[in-house]
């Protein structure tokens, strides 16, 4: 039985291996294919996000409903409608109850630090940041950036005061499992 365990201990890393990758490749290809409806609801102001008007912008849950532009580190993201695990597979979750772009309040954008997000650490202040919608173009600026504690839930206010962009993921960008800490990114319209 003793010459047969190294053999069953590579096997098993073989296949903890193969699941990894399987889950990389597979959200990978479920962002990809967001981004695909994300753009088509761009373009298309007459389909599933109804109309260009900002009244008639009521995106359903799992929805994609614009994309995230991050130039500095060549990002394109869908922004999808909610912040389940099934929503942040496809792509940045949109905080249910937060606001949108021209709504005067915080719009709380959240990704995985090991697909979305995961070069949102080489962001600085100053950076730029765009949200595109079916009703418009919106430009940010960082401002800064912070880390929080994964249970200090003090960022999310819902504020209805002023428009700013807040990007949320877990810390460290390297951490293996759970990660203890939440990196947090503040933009301001430009």
């Amino acid at each position: 039985m003793k010459k047969y365990l190294p053999i069953f201990i590579i096997i098993a890393g073989l296949v903890f291996i193969g699941y990894g990758v399987w889950e990389v490749v597979d959200i990978s290809h479920k962002t990809e294919q967001t981004l695909d409806e994300a753009k088509l609801a761009l373009k298309s102001p007459s389909g599933k996000n109804k109309g260009s008007d900002k009244e008639e912008f009521k995106p359903k849950f799992g929805e994609a409903v614009g994309i995230l532009e991050i130039p500095k580190i060549n990002a394109e993201l869908p922004i999808v409608e909610g912040t389940d695990a099934d929503d942040l597979e496809k792509g940045v979750g949109h905080y249910k109850g937060s606001y949108y772009p021209d709504e005067n309040g915080q719009i709380v954008l959240s990704g995985h630090r090991d697909t979305v997000f995961r070069r949102t650490g080489e962001l600085k202040k100053g950076d730029q940041l765009k949200v595109k919608l079916p009703y418009g173009s919106f430009s940010y600026e960082i401002d800064k950036t912070k880390i929080v504690d994964q249970a200090d839930t003090s960022i999310i206010t819902l504020q209805h005061n002023k428009e700013e962009l807040i990007l949320t993921t877990c810390y460290p960008f390297s951490y293996i499992g759970n990660a203890p800490k939440r990196y947090i990114i503040y933009g301001k319209r430009i």
